[in-house]
């Protein structure tokens, strides 16, 4: 009888003991994977729900929890933006990632917003490699992650475009890697390493892109897919080479006229990005740091946001996009589950940017819709201005739904700047589909709603945002009259309301309703991973996410 009681004592020791060993392991999640899907509207999360596996995106929302009411707050809504905000908790004010590109207002010069110019590309020799997260003036939740632990955790940033890899592995990331639409391989460049890894260069040299480019059929029967307007629909953008546009489309013929690159308007860019997204954390180890030492692999799926803006929302082949990537991330899901562990690992999802629906589709449907067509009204304001003002091109650009004013003329004639923004905000507000125009000087005491001012603040940054911004009506864009397929930009709730749905290592299954915004989604991964966040943040930790 004492002997057994010793002896339960002791397995009781042992036992509390593994417990304890079991609560320190799980403190940190192995691995963080960041997922952004690009131009990902909200409702996708349930237009096609019935039609997603329980492996994907359901998984998400069976075991996951989702902000419900997540949104964008700053115009404009574009790729290079949404990735940083996600990633930096901050807003083009303060990260100054202004546009996928912006001009530095203070010399005129074009920038893409991962531009830099000191560094090569490896793997390649074109252009496409000389890129860095240069321009991004704030440290990432991924940075912030490296700071926390002597940089002993790994960062790692994928995407088919550059600044898709680029900007959420910030600025201490071991690497990013991005597609090269010309050679069809994944490159890098000399700001993270000299050559390639070995096993990328294998990858490479496997072409999976030639495999992936043959034939894009619907994956089920295509009179099933009833949330879609009908093949050949006239709301669409036609692929180069390819006036009919309509399923199946024989990719292999069509790589002829529009290169490797066409990838990337076709659901195949996912699962490409899938496969080097597995490769990366395979080959580098990701998941299988000391213990308590956090990994991070940011992904970001670029294809719905080709596919999107040739096809819109409303189309076939964005319906078939989804219900495919669903797939891919069940296969991502599996390989983590098997590799790093169920419970071991949190996952997030998100999206940079919305999209809208083509206005031709909505003005068929006998909605209010319309195209800003800003080339004409570019030019219809300057030549209004010469003839004020005795100068030419004194609107350098209406980018990023800003007024660009060209200084160098303005300084060498001597002009008076502050009646030529006056007169252009005037004129603004007389064109159709302008809702406001204002002065980023004056907008304090413009008369617009407390919303949408406070989204044009939060978007202009001084040194690379026209100093005049204008916002259009609803469900309208910047385009060509009757153009095809759709794009972004805008504050609408199409273009601005984003998933934030967080799975995995320390989430409880649940839904939240409270109005969430894209800034607070770095601070929530930071607090979840007991680190600091970055230090341009301005987003509050997602309270109910740590509720049980």
């Amino acid at each position: 009888m004492k002997f057994n009681k010793t002896f339960i004592g002791v397995l009781s020791l042992f036992a509390s003991l593994s417990l304890n060993a079991q609560q320190k392991q799980s403190d940190k999640p192995k691995l963080v994977v960041g997922i952004v899907v690009d131009q990902m509207r909200w409702d996708y999360l349930y237009r096609f729900q019935d039609r997603y596996t329980n492996e994907g995106f359901n998984r998400l929302l069976n075991e996951g929890f989702s902000n419900e009411n997540t949104y964008i707050p700053y115009v404009p809504t574009y790729t290079a933006i949404g990735h940083s905000t996600i990633y930096t908790g901050s807003v083009p004010a303060i990260h100054g990632i202004a546009g996928n590109d912006f001009i530095i207002q203070a010399t005129g010069q074009d920038m893409y917003c991962t531009q830099d110019d000191s560094v090569n590309g490896v793997g390649t020799t074109s252009k496409a490699g000389k890129m860095s997260p240069k321009n991004l003036l704030t440290s990432t939740v991924t940075d912030q992650l490296k700071l926390s632990n002597n940089f002993r955790s790994k960062v790692y940033g994928v995407s088919l475009k550059d600044r898709g890899g680029i900007l959420p592995a910030g600025h201490f990331g071991d690497a990013a890697f991005w597609f090269d639409g010309e050679t069809g391989n994944w490159i890098t460049s000399t700001f993270y390493m000299d050559e390639l890894p070995k096993w990328l260069t294998k990858f490479n040299e496997k072409k999976y892109v030639e495999k992936y480019l043959t034939k894009w059929n619907t994956l089920y029967p295509i009179d099933t897919y009833l949330q879609s307007e009908k093949d050949g629909n006239p709301y669409r953008a036609n692929y180069k080479g390819n006036e009919a546009m309509r399923f199946p489309y024989d990719l292999k013929a069509m790589t002829k006229e529009n290169g490797l690159g066409l990838i990337r308007s076709t659901p195949f860019g996912n699962t490409l990005t899938k496969d080097i997204t597995l490769a990366i954390i395979e080959n580098e180890k990701l998941g299988k740091n000391a213990e308590g030492i956090t990994d991070f692999i940011a992904v970001s799926f670029s294809s719905p946001d080709y596919v999107g803006h040739q096809f819109s929302p409303n189309s076939i082949e964005i319906e078939d996009t989804y219900l495919r990537l669903d797939q891919d991330l069940g296969e991502i899901f599996k390989y983590l589950d098997k590799n790093i562990g169920k419970g071991e690992y949190l996952v997030f999802l998100s999206a940079d940017h919305g999209g809208a629906h083509n206005p031709k589709y909505f003005q068929d449907k006998k909605g209010n819709a319309g195209y800003f067509q800003t080339s004409t009204v570019k030019k219809d304001l300057n030549a209004i201005l010469e003839k004020e003002y005795n100068a030419k091109e004194i609107v350098r650009s209406l980018s990023n739904y800003q007024v660009h004013l060209n200084y160098d003329v303005i300084e060498k004639q001597d002009l008076d700047e502050e009646e030529i923004r006056e007169d252009i905000v005037n004129y603004l507000r007389k064109v159709d589909g302008v809702s406001f125009a204002v002065d980023m000087d004056k907008i304090g005491q413009a008369p617009i709603p407390a919303l949408l001012k406070e989204r044009m603040i939060n978007g202009y940054n001084r040194k690379r945002s026209g100093v005049i911004n204008y916002i259009l009506d609803p469900q309208w864009y910047g385009g060509k009259l009757n153009a095809g397929g759709t794009t972004h930009g805008t504050w609408g709730s199409y273009d601005s309301h984003i998933p934030f749905v967080l799975m995995g290592w320390g989430i409880k299954p649940g839904k939240n309703y409270n109005p969430v915004y894209m800034t607070d989604i770095a601070p929530t991964i930071s607090a979840l991973l007991k680190i600091e966040e970055p230090n341009g943040n301005i987003g509050k930790p997602v309270v109910e996410v740590f509720q049980k």
